[in-house]
């Protein structure tokens, strides 16, 4: 079984008290219930830029252009409990957008400070890799979940140049 291809986009802004980054609350679906990245499948005939553009403008109202998106790296999810939850997905970054964060029927959206990330409410995992993206580090991850399907049971990167 092929590892389904997603897209996460990381909206930054500079807010009162320092840097933002724009998370939401899955509210349908896989996730539902925990704050993820804005994004999700890459449909057949798509490059990774043209889904996160498509998914970021359906999920939270914003427009983001690809020649403004940043590539940060991949993270490559391992789910050996269950295979068919297995998932390649490629990590943007984006500081230029249009528009205002609006909730959808999938994602109620809110901007976090960089430095306060919402780890508690988040998939375990992202707490080994999203730091490291939203600093500006470029890399390969490699997660790998525990057999409860929520818990890490291993992670690994390869930095990229």
């Amino acid at each position: 079984m092929t590892a389904a291809a997603v897209t996460l986009c990381f909206l930054l802004r500079d807010g009162a008290a320092g840097g933002e980054v724009l998370l939401g609350l899955k509210k349908t679906g896989f996730g539902s219930g925990k704050v993820v990245g804005i994004g999700g499948h890459v449909e057949p005939g798509e490059t990774t830029a043209r889904a996160v553009c498509r998914e970021v403008e359906e999920e939270s109202g914003i427009t983001v252009l690809e020649s403004d998106l940043i590539p940060a790296g991949t993270v490559d999810f391992v789910f050996p409990a269950r295979p068919e939850w297995d998932m390649a997905a490629t990590i943007y970054l984006c500081r230029r957008f249009a528009g205002e964060a609006q909730e959808s029927e999938e994602i109620a959206p809110r901007w976090y400070p960089v430095d306060q990330l919402p780890g508690e409410r988040m998939w375990e995992d992202a707490i080994h890799w999203l730091p490291a993206f939203l600093s500006g580090e470029r890399a390969h991850w490699q997660i790998t979940m525990d057999p409860d399907n929520e818990t890490v049971a291993a992670s690994t990167r390869t930095l990229l140049p």
